[in-house]
């Protein structure tokens, strides 16, 4: 059975509306603060698509006002579930945006839990939005995805193994200062700028980098803005499955 759902969020964003145009409306600007590695055919018609650990999921473009309006959806399963995504864009004297996030859709059986994973989700999507465009702006990211199982290990346990890998104390709170020397990566130094039960962020000279811990798994998604950004989700990977599974 589906139940539908809908969640709004508006954030002000420190970037013009073209800025967050490119950022939310272009393959490469999505790449630099969500999830996976995107595409987008910048028409209506078109197809919006995001791979994750090589899970494709695409969307078609329902809206094309750039500068102003974007909107998507995914095809309705067999089950009867689906997604929307609109975005609306305002500008504000000063040269900041205003963008309002509109997420909807049907979903399944769980869908409270699923519900309450998204809800809790765009808050931190929007921060590291933010977070992109204030210290990175006219640069796009390389993301990184890695995943490890963690088993039956307790969720807190994974949180405090990710933590103490980067010189972070329990709890982990914004505005902690984290260190690593990954191998075969660049050593790690930056500010945590986002912490909840479920991930923390941690911005440096030349990334954003989130760890996330669920139910059985670990998660990073990082996004990179050094030069040489090769081989570094293939160290990241190595770095997590030797770090919890």
């Amino acid at each position: 059975m589906t139940h539908p759902f809908e969640i709004e969020q508006e954030t002000i964003l420190p970037a013009s509306p073209e800025q967050v145009w490119e950022a939310i409306a272009t393959g490469p600007g999505i790449d630099s603060w969500f999830m996976g590695r995107n595409e987008l055919e910048p028409r209506v018609g078109g197809t919006a698509a995001m791979d994750t650990g090589g899970h494709r999921q695409e969307a078609r473009i329902t809206a094309y006002e750039p500068g102003k309006r974007l909107a998507s959806r995914t095809d309705t399963a067999a089950d009867g579930r689906f997604m929307a995504f609109e975005y609306l864009i305002e500008g504000r004297e000063g040269g900041s945006t205003v963008l309002r996030v509109v997420h909807s859709g049907m979903l399944g059986d769980d869908w409270q839990d699923e519900y309450d994973a998204l809800r809790r989700g765009w808050p931190f999507h929007l921060h590291t939005l933010r977070e992109y465009l204030a210290h990175f702006p006219g640069r796009t990211g390389a993301p990184v995805f890695a995943l490890a199982p963690t088993g039956e290990r307790p969720a807190p346990e994974v949180r405090a193994a990710l933590a103490g890998a980067l010189s972070l104390p329990g709890p982990v709170v914004a505005g902690a200062r984290a260190y690593a020397e990954p191998a075969g990566l660049p050593p790690l130094e930056g500010e945590v700028t986002w912490a909840d039960d479920e991930r923390f962020e941690v911005r440096t000279a030349d990334g954003l980098y989130t760890f996330h811990q669920g139910p059985g798994i670990a998660l990073m998604f990082h996004h990179l803005f050094g030069g040489d950004t090769g081989g570094a989700e293939a160290a990241w990977q190595q770095w997590l499955t030797g770090l919890v599974s």
